[in-house]
């Protein structure tokens, strides 16, 4: 557990710095990788011992048998988040950008409307958009706290009625906000009285930081679970995105009947490996994930103080995630001016807050989920750069 370690992951086709080159023309030989949502550290030993034990059995067919997958995800929920799961209700998918394309699919028609509250990841709108529907935009209003709100009474008087389906963010991405169990009761009460199947992508729901509390959906807002769809992942809190493995968490038979479905029209089958390291993580990972939680914490903190010293940014205060939301709208420097100095004069390249939707325009996103000396170093080249 040496998070301090410096991993060369270049020419290991890590998309985080392998392609920064031909998304943001800055090198990875002298650049900073702090778009890609994933983490430069090692993962739980126990991942690696999985891996190695498949290698040495040495045949790699397909998986079957889900039932230790499953009782791992069971224990780990009702342990960590209080929640009672049933194996039944759960449907493995190939990552949760598969699993919210399967719930567009077997939950919707062809042109209805799916609310977003924006800014929010952008791989929900692009796959929204993929699937011939309509991206319903709700925009994050941001408080004296400086922290994001979700607006119903504004979304309220914008639905026109195609409206089916409402996906939810939980805790935050970008921004990193948890929302309150009264917060999460109102969303639930808003889809009730207007018919909204609710999707709750909570896969950064163990990344959450001391003196807050993440609360998973079904027990925010009980009234809710007729109609909702948990997704859910071991990728995000152990660091296994290339595993391409989550889960479908539904209660309702119906829905999960549909759901069930609709992944038979698509072919869908366990990934092998990344069933065996979601396994082991959940059955071995909590050390190791207590001690990423202070160190990305310390990261945090040390992220902020920096920022703060440079004229006209700010962070939003996080409190989850490892994804730093930095405004620079008070530069008053354009998008493309702020952008310009942070990849061509910083070398560091990060996600455009015009990405993620209607709000997120001045913004960018930094992901410090690495070394403590990459943080060092992206805070002196930033200073540089503004200063």
């Amino acid at each position: 557990m040496n998070f301090n370690e410096l991993i060369d992951r270049r020419q290991t086709h890590c998309m985080k710095w392998d392609s920064m080159q031909q998304f943001y023309g800055v090198s990875p030989e002298t650049g900073l990788a702090m778009w890609v949502a994933d983490m430069d550290f090692r993962p739980p030993p126990a991942v690696t011992a999985a891996l190695k034990a498949e290698i040495e059995q040495g045949v790699h067919g397909y998986f079957g048998d889900e039932s230790a997958y499953k009782a791992a995800i069971c224990q780990w929920m009702q342990k960590r988040h209080q929640w009672v799961v049933d194996p039944e209700w759960i449907s493995t998918v190939h990552g949760l950008v598969a699993g919210t394309a399967l719930c567009i699919q077997a939950f919707t028609q062809v042109n209805d409307g799916i609310i977003l509250f924006t800014p929010v990841y952008h791989a929900f709108a692009r796959t929204i958009k993929a699937n011939q529907r309509q991206v319903v935009e709700s925009p994050l209003r941001i408080d004296a706290a400086g922290l994001y709100r979700m607006d119903f009474n504004a979304l309220e008087q914008q639905l026109q009625g195609h409206e089916k389906m409402l996906i939810l963010c939980s805790p935050h991405n970008p921004g990193g906000r948890v929302w309150s169990v009264a917060e999460l009761a109102e969303l639930a009460e808003f889809c009730l009285k207007h018919n909204l199947l609710l999707v709750s992508d909570e896969i950064h729901h163990d990344l959450v930081f001391q003196s807050y509390q993440h609360t998973v959906m079904p027990l925010a807002a009980p009234v809710i679970r007729e109609r909702l769809i948990m997704l859910t992942s071991t990728t995000k809190t152990f660091n296994i995105a290339g595993g391409l493995t989550g889960n479908a968490i539904i209660e309702n038979p119906e829905l999960r009947q549909r759901f069930t479905q609709a992944m038979l029209a698509a072919g869908s089958s366990p990934n092998r490996f990344g069933i065996l390291i979601s396994t082991a993580a959940y059955l071995h990972g909590e050390a190791w994930l207590a001690s990423l939680l202070d160190y990305l914490a310390a990261n945090r903190q040390l992220f902020d103080a920096g920022i703060q010293q440079i004229q006209g940014l700010r962070s939003m205060p996080l409190e989850a995630t490892y994804l730093a939301w930095v405004d620079f709208a008070a530069t008053g420097l354009t998008p493309a001016q702020v952008i310009e100095k942070v990849q061509k004069e910083a070398g560091i390249a990060t996600s455009y807050g015009s990405s993620f939707g209607s709000g997120g325009e001045s913004y960018l996103r930094f992901n410090l989920a690495t070394p403590r000396s990459r943080i060092e170093q992206a805070l002196e080249r930033l200073q540089a750069a503004f200063n």
